[in-house]
């Protein structure tokens, strides 16, 4: 219908006239109240936000000369961060001539692996950004409990 006939329309009704979908030939238009049909995508964003999960990425640093006892601490406060649904970047400090040997930390960080391998997946192999070395640990998600019935309920349910 011609622009001007929906508008008439749209002034008979007491709404507005709004193009709804301006990239079609011919274009789209709806009559509406334009206030409430803002309010309503308001509250639709506003929802659509509210049911987002924002993945934290938290850091753990470690030395190639860590002790074992240093090292178990660590891990054991990675394991809580993956436990509270955040991603733990493991990163490994390279000082002086440390450096020259990458290998020793690149089996502190398959050790870390190991040690979150029960709560967390590896996202990244450990990869060299200058001095540092990071592997990115990603925690498991948890599987829904699943309700299983026994055989006696199922045996009591049959007989009443």
């Amino acid at each position: 219908m011609p622009v001007l006939q929906a508008r008439e329309l749209a002034k008979k009704a007491n709404v507005d006239l709004v193009e709804v979908a301006p990239t079609s030939v011919p274009p789209v238009c709806r009559l509406l109240d334009y206030g409430k049909f803002k309010y309503e995508q308001q509250k639709k964003e506003q929802q659509a936000r509210k049911s987002q999960k924002v993945v934290v990425q938290r850091e753990i640093r470690l030395r190639p000369k860590i002790g074992i006892h240093d090292f178990n601490a660590k891990a054991k406060i990675a394991k809580k961060l993956l436990a509270d649904g955040a991603k733990v970047k493991v990163t490994l400090m390279f000082r002086g001539r440390e450096i020259t040997h990458p290998e020793l930390g690149r089996k502190i960080l398959q050790q870390m692996a190991e040690a979150l391998g029960d709560v967390a997946t590896q996202e990244s192999q450990p990869l060299m950004l200058g001095r540092r070395m990071d592997i990115i640990m990603a925690p498991i998600p948890a599987k829904p409990k699943v309700k299983v019935e026994t055989k006696e309920k199922v045996t009591e349910n049959a007989k009443a």
